[in-house]
């Protein structure tokens, strides 16, 4: 059988075993989904080429300690792992300041109008989604990652709470906050977000 047929966890125990062709099958298998992830988090290519290296640096060395168990896919471990280097980064770097305000709640992601759009129109949207995009940097680590993985690479908050290791509800709270902290925002930037 090729090895590039064989299951992540077939791999997995094949380089635990001394078999180094392998963990490269699961690299190239996974890497681009990983270095996405890792991209849209830290929006610096530099950056995130170092976290996708130091994410497999701690993959190799996870697996030769016995520290992965297949209780889940490998690639959801695997994007944990990104996920706690980059909140370590975040958190060394001090760049995300927090608000908290719950007067406010309101899906800044939904536009009155959809269809039969104008040129204009299509470049005010452009440029709504790009200051949405700009507004996500300045949310904590948290909630910055929930809208990430649910706006930008449309996961389900099922897959979200997986991925993250935490509650439905308690990824649900952290999209709410989100919103209302990116509300917030919009008052405090005076930034216009609908096409009138």
């Amino acid at each position: 059988m090729k090895k590039s047929k064989l299951t992540d966890h077939e791999l997995v125990k094949q380089f635990v075993e001394g078999e180094q062709s392998s963990f490269e099958i699961l690299i190239s298998r996974h890497k681009d989904k990983v270095y996405t992830y890792i991209l849209l988090m830290v929006k610096k290519e530099y950056l995130a080429q170092d976290i996708f290296q130091e994410t497999f640096i701690k993959v190799v060395k996870s697996l030769h300690a016995g520290k992965y168990q297949e209780n889940g896919k490998f690639i959801s471990w695997v994007i944990r792992i990104a996920h706690n280097l980059i909140i370590d980064h975040f958190r060394k770097e001090k760049q995300m300041k927090t608000f908290s305000n719950d007067d406010y709640e309101t899906d800044i992601f939904n536009s009155s109008r959809f269809s039969d759009n104008t040129i204009e129109e299509d470049i005010i949207h452009d440029q709504i989604m790009s200051d949405v995009r700009s507004l996500v940097d300045f949310l904590p680590d948290e909630q910055k990652e929930v809208i990430l993985l649910r706006h930008f690479l449309g996961l389900s908050f099922k897959e979200i709470a997986e991925q993250t290791n935490v509650s439905i509800n308690t990824a649900l709270g952290r999209m709410r906050y989100a919103l209302i902290n990116m509300r917030k925002l919009v008052e405090e930037k005076n930034l216009s977000l609908t096409i009138t």
